[in-house]
């Protein structure tokens, strides 16, 4: 999904995958059907997703390891593989539709992670509104287990009000005491500022944020689901021409070509991006406003993946992926209050009511949970300051980090 903008649609590359895709791998039906040629891959009884062996011999060249150069090759078959994908997802929806006469669409399972594709799905017009579970994967059954024991073996009544998103949120992880912060700063021998004032810690980072500082954002409970939406997150400011690269390549460690969402006022939305829609668990695609975006230089389909990254497309380039798009999260006052309060410092300073959002982890690694899993990943970052709670760390006052030693020989404890 990320990689796919970078694929070049005029290329006969894109039009060879797509049919290979088709005549080869997928027997796609108008209602949405799809069988797989399961001689291709492996996921099944095995441990990887293909046979790479088929797969090289059926496209022409190798699977790409984590560390290898991308090529064009690679962006093109990503672009035809979403092409196809979003076809198919479209063709299931409509499906539905028919079969239910229903105004109104929920999404669940991986694919419905796939922004991109429930951005079409919200375009195409079916349906009044869309909802899509904000851990749409395989952890989120654990939901739908509980909701069915409810309903089904206690007999109880579903509660379904019509006006609200009773996941409020889905901030259904845990939180810690101040005082645990206090702990783990003692035991790292870490500095820090504690602020009274939560509205004068928010205007302190807003400041740190348009000065072109990273900060790490842990706040309350842990979200539940795949996307870090405020409590859990790496927060940069949007307008900043170098800080996807920065992100990528300095904090996140992972490949230059993954954009970044932003994080909006549910209430400014309409200000950046073409729809008015709320997207609580950054789970929709949309595009950034016309008049934001920035001309495109001549044969730019035909560039490379890194002279199309680097092009500035608007005003806000941080999170404006290569086709104008970005994957949205909007931020609402009454589920998120302290990360809504922090947006409309940065809005009252700059004028720009979002931020640019990553999750709080490096590529490998799980999303932080406790402020001890905070602090260290701050520390083995370029993240320039960390705030956990009312406590603002900054990078330049911490004590040296020894990356080979445990919390006990760098205090020199016994």
């Amino acid at each position: 999904m990320g990689l796919a903008p970078y694929g070049n649609p005029e290329s006969d590359r894109v039009e060879r995958y797509n049919a290979l895709i088709r005549d080869c791998l997928a027997d796609i039906r108008s209602d949405g059907s799809v069988w797989l040629d399961q001689r291709y891959f492996n996921y099944a009884t095995g441990l990887t997703m293909v046979d790479e062996g088929r797969w090289r011999r059926l496209f022409g060249f190798p699977a790409r390891g984590p560390e290898d150069e991308l090529l064009p090759e690679h962006c093109d078959l990503a672009l035809a593989i979403q092409t196809i994908t979003e076809e198919i997802v479209l063709n299931m929806v409509r499906e539905a539709q028919r079969l239910t006469g229903s105004k109104y669409l929920c999404l669940a399972g991986g694919v419905a992670l796939n922004c991109v594709a429930n951005g079409k799905i919200l375009k195409s017009g079916l349906f009044d509104n869309i909802w899509i579970q904000p851990a749409a994967g395989d952890a989120g059954g654990a939901l739908g287990a509980a909701y069915c024991a409810h309903h089904i073996f206690f007999d109880a009544p579903r509660s379904v009000d019509g006006k609200s998103d009773q996941m409020q949120g889905a901030l259904l992880g845990p939180e810690y005491p101040e005082a645990q912060v206090r702990q783990i700063a003692r035991r790292y021998r870490a500095a820090f500022r504690h602020y009274e004032d939560f509205d004068a810690l928010c205007a302190e980072v807003a400041g740190l944020l348009d000065a072109g500082n990273v900060v790490g954002w842990h706040q309350g409970r842990m979200e539940w689901g795949p996307r870090a939406l405020g409590n859990r997150s790496i927060l940069a400011d949007a307008r900043n021409p170098e800080m996807q690269k920065k992100l990528n390549l300095k904090i996140k460690f992972r490949e230059g070509f993954r954009p970044f969402a932003p994080s909006v006022l549910m209430e400014d939305v309409g200000e950046y991006f073409d729809v008015d829609t709320p997207s609580p668990y950054m789970l929709l695609t949309t595009g950034v406003r016309e008049e934001r975006r920035k001309p495109l230089p001549e044969g730019y389909g035909a560039l490379g993946w890194r002279e199309k990254l680097y092009h500035t497309r608007s005003d806000l380039p941080a999170v404006t992926h290569i086709d104008f798009s970005a994957r949205l999260q909007t931020v609402h006052q009454e589920t998120n209050p302290r990360y809504w309060s922090l947006l409309r410092a940065f809005g009252d300073r700059t004028g720009y009511g979002l931020l640019s959002n990553t999750s709080f982890n490096v590529r490998g690694e799980p999303i932080v949970c406790t402020p001890e899993d905070s602090y260290r990943c701050f520390m083995r970052t370029e993240i320039d300051y960390l705030v956990i709670g009312n406590l603002l760390f900054d990078k330049m006052q911490q004590p040296p980090w020894h990356e080979e030693r445990d919390w006990r020989e760098t205090v020199g404890v016994d």
